[in-house]
């Protein structure tokens, strides 16, 4: 059904979004536990939840081998720059658990099992080029893989479990960096608040929650602390054209967990930011990756959204696990930016919206400016730009926080009020 068009007002004075505006507590049919999964995983047998159908429906798709978890990456039927590096590295130790199964580990060596390891990766980090995740993660499995091959005795079967084990333990540690992270960030946000406020409106973009890592979320983590201890008075999602994934993923994990949230259009951030009674306190976002500088690429919509909040006074954060920080690469001039089909900007879902002769240009990601940006928050703490320079210096921020982490605790949870 068409939409009633509304006159524009007139008025500048800033106006509460009507609570009758904000969404629906989930359908009794919907199962939270199987609606905020992105994977499932036992050793042997794996399934991702094809996000492309969220939410008119829950499906999981299983993936025997990384030709199975490069091909859900590159379709975008799982996103998010966490889960990418996960459902890469597990659609890898499927493959060879499989193998291992059959009895063709048994045959290899050491090296031959190092040598197919490192080439199946190779060919996962073609699937997607901005999201740095992938890549840490698969040069730190690359050295696991050589140091399992070189040690005394090691046989084909040694080096795949440890590959196997590794590759398994990414689950449990990105869960558990998501709920420190959340914790760092909920705390750096009221810090930050204007006003001193200490129940935040806060406007988020594109899908940064369970559905794109282990659980729990990075920026949409930090906004699930801040609801847990009674700190988020409202949460807008914008709906990230061209793939909508605020708008299918974010709303959807918003409605199962009944939060407070309202789906704007990216398009209406800023007026959001004018005309919201008491104001907007805070914008967070998730990254596919940020440099030395503080530079962030994340999805498309980002940049214009940070210039929204500095232009309103709003702080405007990025959360992110710290494998999503390359140390790297000076500047976000240096970063790839991966464009899209043509097709994804003409249509939404499989609805032509554009005439098929128009020329399209629609890279995935946009960079956001390290000078706009209030902090970086990880999951060993939150980085912020020095008082004297205005810049970040994350390989810096980054040496000392995993120096300092031994000794380093996550702020206490505060009780809900």
């Amino acid at each position: 059904r068409r939409a009633k068009e509304v006159a524009p007002r007139t008025s500048h004075r800033r106006k509460s979004i009507p609570a009758s505006k904000t969404m629906a507590a989930p359908a009794a049919s919907v199962e939270k536990k199987d609606a905020l999964q992105s994977l499932r995983y036992t050793r042997g047998n794996f399934e991702v939840l094809d996000q492309l159908v969220v939410p008119h429906g829950l499906e999981f798709l299983p993936v025997k081998d990384a030709n199975d978890g490069w091909s859900v990456i590159r379709k975008m039927q799982v996103r998010g720059a966490p889960l990418i590096a996960m459902v890469a590295c597990l659609s890898l130790a499927v493959e060879a658990t499989a193998m291992d199964a059959a009895g063709k580990v048994a045959g290899m060596s050491a090296d031959e099992a190092k040598d197919f390891l490192l080439e199946r990766m190779q060919h996962l980090r073609t699937s997607r080029p901005t999201a740095v995740n992938l890549f840490v993660a698969t040069d730190k499995f690359a050295e696991v893989v050589k140091e399992a091959a070189a040690e005394k005795g090691a046989t084909g079967a040694s080096v795949v479990t440890t590959f196997v084990e590794g590759a398994e333990a990414m689950l449990e540690n990105d869960l558990n960096a998501n709920k420190t992270m959340g914790a760092y960030g909920k705390e750096a946000m009221l810090a930050k608040a204007p006003g001193g406020a200490t129940k935040l409106k806060v406007v988020t973009i594109c899908n940064t929650g369970s559905l794109a890592t282990a659980g729990w979320g990075t920026a949409l983590g930090v906004v699930r602390s801040l609801h847990e201890t009674d700190n988020l008075d409202h949460i807008y999602s914008c709906e990230t054209r061209p793939y909508n994934q605020g708008a299918r993923l974010t709303a959807f994990e918003i409605v199962c967990d009944e939060l407070p949230g309202t789906l704007i259009c990216d398009s209406m951030a800023s007026a959001l930011m004018n005309v919201t009674e008491g104001g907007i306190h805070a914008c967070v976002v998730g990254a596919d990756r940020v440099v030395v500088n503080g530079d962030t690429a994340n999805k498309i919509g980002t940049y214009q959204l940070a210039i929204a909040a500095k232009h309103h006074g709003v702080p405007f954060f990025v959360a992110l696990d710290t494998t999503g920080i390359d140390v790297n690469t000076p500047t976000g001039a240096g970063i790839p930016i991966e464009e899209r089909a043509a097709q994804e900007l003409r249509a939404i879902a499989g609805v032509q919206v554009a005439p098929e002769a128009i020329n399209v240009w629609n890279p995935a990601f946009d960079v956001t400016p390290g000078s706009l940006i209030a902090g970086i928050i990880t999951e060993l703490g939150v980085a912020y730009p020095d008082p004297a320079t205005g810049e970040y210096d994350m390989a810096k921020f980054l040496a000392d926080a995993r120096q300092a982490n031994g000794a380093s605790e996550p702020p206490a949870k505060k009780q809900k009020k």
